[in-house]
């Protein structure tokens, strides 16, 4: 029982460690990006969940071929997602 209830806490220890170190996705500035995907529709747009160290957080559509995020106003600095999602253009292979 004993060693049971010791592996189960080595178990619980190590969920809790590996959820704690796990990288937040791609950031620049006080902006990241938890999720980049693909349009369905156009291969050169990418779709990004922002989110900032306020709190805000935001779905857009960057344009990789005229470098144009979409919505252009919005709770999340749009310099630091401008520059993020070209970022993430260039990574993806769609040059901005």
């Amino acid at each position: 029982m004993k060693k049971l209830l010791a592996l189960l806490l080595c178990l619980l220890n190590l969920l809790i460690v590996s959820a704690a170190t796990a990288a937040p996705g791609l950031c620049t500035g006080p902006i990241c990006a938890d999720n980049i995907s693909r349009s369905a529709k156009n291969h050169w747009q990418l779709v990004l969940r922002l989110n900032d160290q306020q709190g805000h957080r935001e779905k857009v559509v960057m344009d990789c071929k005229a470098s144009v995020l979409s919505p252009r106003a919005g709770l999340v600095d749009r310099g630091f997602a401008l520059a993020l999602g070209r970022r993430a253009c260039r990574l993806a292979g769609e040059e901005a």
